[in-house]
Order: C-alpha cells, then sequence, then structure tokens
C-alpha cells in the first residue's frame, strides 16, 4: 500500500545543500491493512509471546535467567553497531577481569544492561512512563563513560546527524534538522500515552520503533535505545512479565533486511512489511527463548543428577553448581565466601565438576583461575559471535 509517511525538507550543512526526512505523526494514514496473513502471523506473534510468559511462571529462579538474558540482548544490540565484546568478555568485565576486547566496546555493553535495568524499575515503581524524560535518563546511562560520551549523553541533539556515508549530501538516510526535532519527538510522546492506546501492543511497538529510529533524536546510541524501547513497551503493557524477549539476534541476523525494511517504510509507506518482518522476528525469537528456558532447566536437572551419584562431596559440588548457574563464570575465593565454604572445599567441588565435564577452567594460569560452567555459557552464547568488521 502506497502511503505519504513524511517529507524531504532540504537543508544545508558547511554550505552543502542535502535533503532531510521529516516523518509524519503515527498512526499511519490510510491505517495498516490487517489483512488474513498478516493478522495469522500477528496472533502467531502472540501465541509465542504467551508460551514465553508462561516460561517465566515455572523458573526455579526467574533472576538467574533474566540476569544473563538481558546481558544476551545487550552484547547483541551492540554487537550491530559495531561493539567487538562477546557475552563473556561482559562477563569477564564484571568480574573486573580485563575482557579481550576493548574496553569501550565491553562498557558500552555493561551501560546497556544498566540503562534497561534502570527503565524497567521506573516504569514498575510507577515514577516514570515511557516517555521522552525516560528515554533521554535512559540515554545518559547508555552512553556513560564508553564510546560517544563526548555526544550529549541524555540531551536530544543540537546538530544535524546521518547514516552513511561521508555527509549528509551522499547519506543512505537523513533524519529529521534538529530544529525540527520537537515537533517530531511530541506526537511519538503522545502517541505512546493517548494515540495507541487501543491498539494491540505489538504493532505499537513495532510502529514506535521505526518512528524513534527515524527521528533519531540523540547524536549517538539511538539503535540501541531504539531496540530498548521494544522491551519497555512489551513490559510496561504486561505482554510479558519480564524482559525475556531479545529481538536483537533477529535484527542482528537478519541486518540487511532489517535496514531495508525500515527505509521501505519511509520511501514507499511500506507498513505492512514492516510489520511481517517484525512479526515473524517476535514469533522466531519468542521460541527460541522458550526453547533456551528449557534446554538451560534439562542441563542443570540432568548435571545435578550427575553429581549425586557421587560417594562422597556431593552437597558440596551440587552447591557449586547452583552458584555457577547464577554466575558461570567465578573464581574460588569468591565461590568461598558466596557459598560459606573453604577454599579447599571449593577445590574439591569444581575437581568432580571439571570431572564430569560441567566446569572448565578458562586462563591457564597456575593462580587467580576462573572457572567456567561450559555447557550452560555454550547455550546462553549461541549467535552472540561478533559479527565480521
Amino acid at each position: 500500500m502506497k502511503r505519504q509517511t513524511g517529507e524531504y525538507v532540504s537543508a544545508s550543512l558547511t554550505g552543502l545543500p542535502y535533503r532531510a526526512f521529516v516523518p509524519r505523526p503515527l498512526p499511519p494514514q490510510p491505517s495498516i491493512k490487517w489483512d488474513s496473513p498478516l493478522l495469522a502471523l500477528r496472533d502467531k506473534a502472540n501465541r509465542a509471546l504467551g508460551r514465553l510468559d508462561d516460561v517465566s511462571l515455572v523458573l526455579p529462579d526467574k533472576r538467574l535467567f533474566l540476569y544473563h538474558y538481558v546481558r544476551k540482548e545487550a552484547v547483541l544490540s551492540s554487537q550491530i553497531e559495531g561493539a567487538q565484546s562477546s557475552l563473556s568478555d561482559l562477563l569477564l568485565f564484571e568480574l573486573d577481569e580485563a575482557p579481550g576486547v576493548p574496553l569501550d566496546d565491553v562498557r558500552e555493553v555493561s551501560n546497556y544492561v544498566a540503562a534497561l535495568e534502570y527503565g524497567l524499575k521506573n516504569i514498575r515503581g510507577g515514577k516514570l512512563p515511557v516517555s521522552l524524560r525516560l528515554f533521554r535518563e535512559m540515554h545518559e546511562i547508555l552512553l556513560r563513560g564508553a564510546r560517544g560520551a563526548n555526544k550529549a549523553p541524555g540531551e536530544f541533539r543540537r546538530g544535524q546527524v546521518w547514516l552513511g556515508g561521508p555527509t549528509p549530501a551522499s547519506a543512505r538516510f537523513v533524519p529529521p534538522p534538529a530544529d525540527r526535532l520537537m515537533e517530531c519527538l511530541d506526537p511519538l510522546e503522545r502517541f505512546l500515552h493517548v494515540g495507541g492506546q487501543d491498539m494491540p501492543v505489538l504493532e505499537k511497538a513495532a510502529l514506535a520503533h521505526v518512528q524513534f529510529e527515524t527521528i533519531h533524536p540523540f547524536m549517538d546510541g539511538n539503535g540501541r535505545l531504539g531496540r530498548l524501547l521494544i522491551t519497555l513497551l512489551l513490559c510496561s503493557e504486561e505482554v510479558l512479565r519480564e524482559p525475556m524477549l531479545y529481538l536483537s539476534l533477529y535484527f542482528k541476523q537478519n541486518r540487511d533486511e532489517y535496514y531495508d525494511r525500515l527505509q521501505r517504510v519511509r520511501s514507499e509507506g511500506d507498513w505492512e512489511g514492516w510489520l511481517r518482518y517484525f512479526l515473524q522476528g517476535v514469533a522466531d525469537t519468542a521460541r527460541l527463548s522458550t526453547d533456551t528456558a528449557r534446554r538451560l532447566l534439562d542441563l542443570f536437572e540432568q548435571d545435578k543428577e550427575r553429581l549425586q551419584a557421587f560417594k562422597r562431596g556431593a552437597g558440596s559440588a551440587i552447591r557449586v553448581q547452583q552458584h555457577l548457574q547464577a554466575q558461570p563464570i567465578a573464581s574460588v575465593p569468591a565461590m568461598a565466601v558466596a557459598l560459606k565454604l573453604s577454599p579447599p572445599a571449593v577445590y574439591s567441588a569444581l575437581a568432580r565438576l571439571t570431572e564430569v565435564g560441567v566446569v572448565r577452567e578458562i586462563t591457564g594460569r597456575a593462580r587467580y583461575k576462573l572457572f567456567a560452567y561450559d555447557e550452560y555459557l555454550k547455550i546462553l552464547a549461541e549467535g552472540t559471535e561478533p559479527l565480521p568488521r
């Protein structure tokens, strides 16, 4: 369906003319055509989300899963924008161990975790809704002390940004000029609070994500914040009790189509094409997240049964295994303190875990060793290999 989603306006930078795109307010006009295939896909996505949400109710320790789901999303979202850190790099960074990538990359991922947690805390505590103010406060956290820290953290941009190309005149896409920013952002906030009130949540999240990416309100970090917006909306509208959906994996694996679908909304008004892509991503990712949770539960139970077969030391070995479920990379001193066991007792338990292939020492050092819950990390890290530069 051909529709006009905005207008191009003339501008110039250092004397060079270019055209920038100013989007029309949401919802789209004419309204989206929900034909039978698109409705069927929306139903499929909703069912998959429902199954994922149900899994969160039967998890023995939701915090354990969320801790790592959120970190996986953070890694993937930052990789889309060029960061090279892995899930293991982030976990090592949080243990004050130097990761094998530039520190700016891993700080960026760590900030993503903090920004998401801040946003969810404000929404659930009734302090702030999904709003422009919340965007600014999360953005300040996102860029704090990392790459982009010199690009006005927490402030809407006062200059022009563009995507692709050395200048806006040769760019792939140029968002609205800074002096047109608030006339785009104010209607977006109204849509989030009022205009999309009677709209199915998945449709609302899909439209809001495109609009945010099109406006590009900050000098840096727009992609990460735009992906966080999806999670915030799903949780604030209680479609998901917990942030267990990491769409960045789907966007990363289908990155070219992701950018193409965004651009076709702007150039052709193809909201239906974007919704097909988005809803398929929700369905696929929710199913994958559900399968991952079940695989991890099976892994933990099978490993526990293997450890129970030991005649001596089974109790300590199981306690160490349970600690590694919450923190899959850990040192002996940290485990000894957390479990109130002596270091020799922890070493003995780790020897048993290593013997049956549950744990692997990852440093090769004689001292200050770190042990990883190997298969658990492999399952968590699926799909998080850094993209080639």
